[in-house]
C-alpha cells in the first residue's frame, strides 16, 4: 500500500504533471483574463494560439524547445492568414487541406519535435477552417493567434528559467524507476516456477521503455550548456547520477545466465529465492531515490543490505561442500553482480546526501559523442520525396485521406462541429499500421468514454462553479497524461470540451464529437490498410542490420581485451549505448508487428526467436565485458580470442547477407603478446569464461539460422 501512495505522489511529481499544469495555466490564463475586460473573443483566441504551439513543448533542452516553439508560431502564423483566405471558396480550402497536409506530414523526416511543429499547424488549419471571418478580419486574427503562441512560448521558457534543474531531476527520477521495474522483472527469474519465456518478454518490453527514455535523458542533460559547460554542484550530480544509472542498467544486464539450468540445479537450495528477495530489496531502494529524486527531496533511510549479501555468501559458499553438487561459481559470480548493484546504489544515495560541493570532475568526459544528431538540411527533406520512403508514403496518405475526410464533413455529416473528423484523423494517422490502429481505438473508446462521463456532468451537475471547477480538473489530468497514458488524456479530454461548449452556448454536442471522432476513425483506419499502407517487415531488415553491427561493435571490445590491448572506456560506453538502442528499436518494431493482421505477419516466431536471442546475446556480452575491463591483472587466453573472433566472423557474415558492407571487422591480436597464454589456465574463473564465449559463439550460430530464415535464404 505504501508502495502505491509512493507511486500516486510520484504522478504529481513527475514532469507528465508538470507539463499538464503549465498548458493549462498558459492555455486557460489569457481567456480568464480577457474575459474581465469583456475581450472573451480576443482571450479565446489567444488561448487558441497557446494550446496548439503548446504541441511543440515538446521534453528537450530549453534552446530546443524555445527554438522550436518560435518556429512554430512563425508557420501557425502563416497557416492561419493562407487558411483564412482559402476558405473563402470551398475548392481553394480543399487544396489547401492537401498540400498542407502533405507538406507539414513531411516534417517527419526532422524528428519528432519537428513533427509535433508540423502537427500543430495542421491544427489551426483545422480549426481555422469554421472561423467565419471577413477578409480583412484575418491578418488581425491570426496575428492575435501568434500573440497567444508568443505568450505560452515565454511562460514556458519562464517555467524552466526559474528552475532549471527541475525538469532533468524529474525525467531522471522517472527514469531510476524504470530501471527498478527492470530490475523486478530480473528478480523473477530466480523464483521457482516462474515462466521464463512470459518474463524473457517483459523484460524485453521494460528494455525497450528504459532504453528510450536514457535517450531522452541524456539529450536533456548533454544537450544543456548549464548542465555540461557550468561547474555547479547541481548539475554536477545530475551528470554524475545518470552515468552511474547507465552503468547500473549494465550491471542488472549483465546478471544473465541460463535460468534453466539455474533452475534445475538449484531450485530445491532456496538460494534462488533469496537472490530474488535481495534484488527485489536493492529494487525498493531503487523506488526510493528516483522518488526522492522526482520530488527534489533526500532520501535518508538507505537500508544496509551488507547483512544478507554476507548471509548468502555464506550459504552459496556452503551450497556444495563436501558433496558431489554442481559448482557453484555461478552463485558466486551473481553474488558479485548484487554487491557492485548495491555499490552502486551506495553511490548515488552519497551523492544526494554529501553537503560538500567537492564532487568528482568528470567534464573531461565528451558528452557530445554520446548525443545523437538531427540535421535539418533541406535536402534531406527532398531526398525522401520518393516511393522508397516511409514517410513520404504516409505523407501522402495523410493528404489524401484528410481530403476524404473534408468532403466527408462537407456532405455526408454535415455538422456544427464537422472538422472534429478531420482532427481525428490528423491525431490518428501514424506512419505505421499498428501505432494507428493502436491511437484509433484509444481515441474512439476515449472519446465514447469521456462522452458518458460529460453527460452525467452536465445533466446531474448543473451548476456553473462546479462544472468550472470539474473542466479545469479535467483540463489537467488531460494534459497531463497526453504523453503518458493517451486513452486515459482522451477520456478526461472529451468533458472538458463538452463543459467548454456548455459555457460557450453551443449547447449539448456529445452526439455530434462521438459521431465524427467515430467518422474520421473509420476514415483514418480503413486508409491505412489500403492507402500505401508500411508493414513493420518491410523495414525490419534495417533494425537487424543495425543490432547485428552493433553487436559486432561490442563483441570487439571483449576481442581487444582479450588480445591485450588497452580498451577506452569512452569507446566501450558508446558500444554499449549503441547496442541498447538498437535493440531496443528492434524490439520495438517486433511489438508493433505484433499489432498488424496476420497475413502481414511475415516469419513472427522467427523474429520473435531472433529478439530474445539478440537480448541474450547481449547480455552476456555484458557480463563478460564488464568482467574484463574491471579486472586488469586478469590474465588472457589465445583460445578465448579464438572464441569470439568465431562470433564476430559469423555475425559479419550474417550482416553482409542483409547489407553488404565494403569494410571487414578486424582483431587486432600483435599488441602485447608476453600478456597472452597459449594453454588456459585451469582456474573456476578460467573455465566459466571460456563457457560463456563458447555460448556467445553458439547463440551468434542461431542468430545466423534465424536470419537466414527471416532473409527467405534457408
Amino acid at each position: 500500500m505504501n508502495r502505491q501512495t509512493r507511486e500516486i505522489k510520484g504522478f504529481f511529481y513527475s514532469q507528465y504533471f508538470s507539463d499538464g499544469l503549465r498548458i493549462s495555466l498558459g492555455v486557460l490564463l489569457p481567456t480568464l483574463i480577457f474575459i474581465r475586460f469583456n475581450m472573451f473573443e480576443t482571450g479565446l483566441t489567444l488561448s487558441l494560439g497557446a494550446l496548439c504551439v503548446s504541441g511543440a513543448d515538446n521534453p528537450g533542452p530549453v534552446m530546443h524547445k524555445r527554438n522550436g516553439m518560435m518556429i512554430c508560431s512563425i508557420l501557425m502564423f502563416m497557416v492561419a492568414i493562407a487558411t483564412g483566405f482559402a476558405r473563402l471558396n470551398m475548392f481553394t480550402l480543399g487544396f489547401e487541406i492537401v498540400v498542407f497536409a502533405f507538406f507539414f506530414s513531411m516534417f517527419t523526416v526532422y524528428g519528432n519535435r519537428a513533427a509535433s511543429v508540423g502537427t500543430a499547424c495542421l491544427l489551426i488549419m483545422i480549426l481555422m477552417m469554421e472561423k467565419a471571418l471577413k477578409p480583412p478580419e484575418v491578418l488581425g486574427y491570426s496575428a492575435t493567434i501568434l500573440a497567444g503562441s508568443a505568450w505560452y512560448t515565454v511562460l514556458s521558457i519562464a517555467f524552466f528559467s526559474i528552475r532549471p534543474y527541475r525538469a532533468a531531476q524529474q525525467a531522471l527520477g522517472e527514469n531510476i524507476l524504470d530501471v527498478s521495474k527492470f530490475l523486478r522483472i530480473k528478480a523473477d527469474f530466480y523464483k521457482v516456477g516462474v515462466n521464463i519465456d512470459e518474463n524473457y518478454h517483459k523484460a524485453i518490453l521494460q528494455q525497450i521503455h528504459v532504453s528510450h527514455n536514457q535517450d531522452a535523458v541524456r539529450e536533456l542533460l548533454f544537450k544543456s550548456r548549464l548542465m555540461v559547460k557550468e561547474s555547479t554542484n547541481a548539475s554536477r550530480i545530475l551528470i554524475l547520477t545518470f552515468v552511474d544509472l547507465v552503468d547500473l542498467f549494465e550491471q542488472i544486464m549483465a546478471t544473465h545466465y541460463d535460468y534453466n539450468a539455474l533452475q534445475e540445479k538449484f531450485g530445491q537450495s532456496g538460494i534462488l529465492d533469496d537472490i530474488a528477495i535481495l534484488l527485489t530489496k536493492i529494487a525498493d531502494e531503487l523506488d526510493g531515490i528516483g522518488y526522492a529524486i522526482q520530488s527534489n527531496s533526500i532520501y535518508k533511510h538507505l537500508v544496509d543490505l551488507s547483512p544478507e549479501l554476507e548471509a548468502l555468501k555464506i550459504k552459496i559458499d556452503g551450497f556444495n561442500s563436501g558433496t558431489k553438487e554442481p559448482s557453484n561459481l555461478v552463485l558466486k559470480k551473481i553474488l558479485i553482480n548484487l554487491r557492485n548493484l548495491n555499490q552502486t546504489i551506495i553511490n548515488v544515495f552519497n551523492y544526494y546526501n554529501s553537503r560538500s560541493s567537492v564532487l568528482l570532475d568528470r567534464n573531461n568526459v565528451e558528452y557530445s559523442r554520446f548525443l545523437s544528431r538531427q540535421e535539418y538540411d533541406p535536402q534531406i527533406y527532398v531526398d525522401n520525396l520518393t516511393l522508397t520512403s516511409s514517410i513520404f508514403k504516409h505523407s501522402l496518405r495523410v493528404a489524401l485521406v484528410c481530403l476524404v475526410g473534408f468532403i466527408t464533413a462537407k456532405t455526408v455529416m454535415q455538422g456544427h462541429h464537422s472538422y472534429w473528423i478531420l482532427l481525428t484523423i490528423i491525431v490518428i494517422l501514424k506512419p505505421g499500421f499498428s501505432l494507428t490502429k493502436q491511437r484509433n481505438y484509444q481515441r474512439l473508446m476515449g472519446t465514447i468514454g469521456g462522452g458518458l462521463i460529460g453527460f452525467i456532468i452536465l445533466k446531474f451537475i448543473p451548476g456553473t462553479t462546479a462544472q468550472f471547477v470539474i473542466l479545469m480538473v479535467c483540463m489537467v489530468g488531460a494534459y497531463s497524461f497526453q504523453r503518458f497514458n493517451y486513452i486515459v488524456s482522451v477520456i478526461l479530454m472529451t468533458p472538458y470540451i463538452l463543459i467548454l461548449f456548455k459555457f460557450l452556448g453551443v449547447g449539448h454536442v456529445i452526439e455530434e464529437r462521438i459521431l465524427d471522432t467515430l467518422a474520421g476513425s473509420v476514415i483514418a483506419f480503413i486508409s491505412s490498410y489500403i492507402i500505401f499502407p508500411t508493414w513493420e517487415f518491410d523495414l525490419i531488415k534495417t533494425d537487424l542490420y543495425n543490432v547485428l553491427t552493433s553487436n559486432i561493435n561490442y563483441l570487439m571490445k571483449i576481442a581487444e581485451a582479450l588480445a591485450g590491448k588497452d580498451v577506452s572506456m569512452v569507446e566501450y560506453k558508446l558500444a554499449r549505448k549503441d547496442i541498447y538502442v538498437h535493440s531496443a528499436n528492434l524490439s520495438a518494431a517486433f511489438e508493433r508487428m505484433t499489432s498488424e493482421p496476420k497475413k502481414k505477419q511475415r516469419h513472427i516466431k522467427e523474429i520473435h526467436k531472433f529478439v530474445v536471442l539478440n537480448h541474450i546475446l547481449t547480455s552476456y556480452i555484458a557480463n563478460i565485458a564488464s568482467g574484463l575491463l574491471n579486472n586488469e591483472h586478469q590474465i588472457r587466453h589465445t583460445e578465448n580470442l579464438k572464441l569470439v573472433k568465431r562470433a564476430v566472423k559469423i555475425l559479419n557474415e550474417t550482416s553482409n547477407k542483409i547489407e553488404p558492407r565494403k569494410d571487414e571487422t578486424t582483431i587486432i591480436t600483435s599488441q602485447q603478446p608476453a600478456r597472452l597464454k597459449e594453454t588456459p589456465e585451469v582456474t573456476l574463473d578460467a573455465h566459466l569464461l571460456k563457457e560463456q564465449l563458447e555460448f556467445i559463439a553458439k547463440v551468434s550460430t542461431d542468430i545466423a539460422k534465424i536470419t537466414n530464415i527471416i532473409l527467405d535464404l534457408h
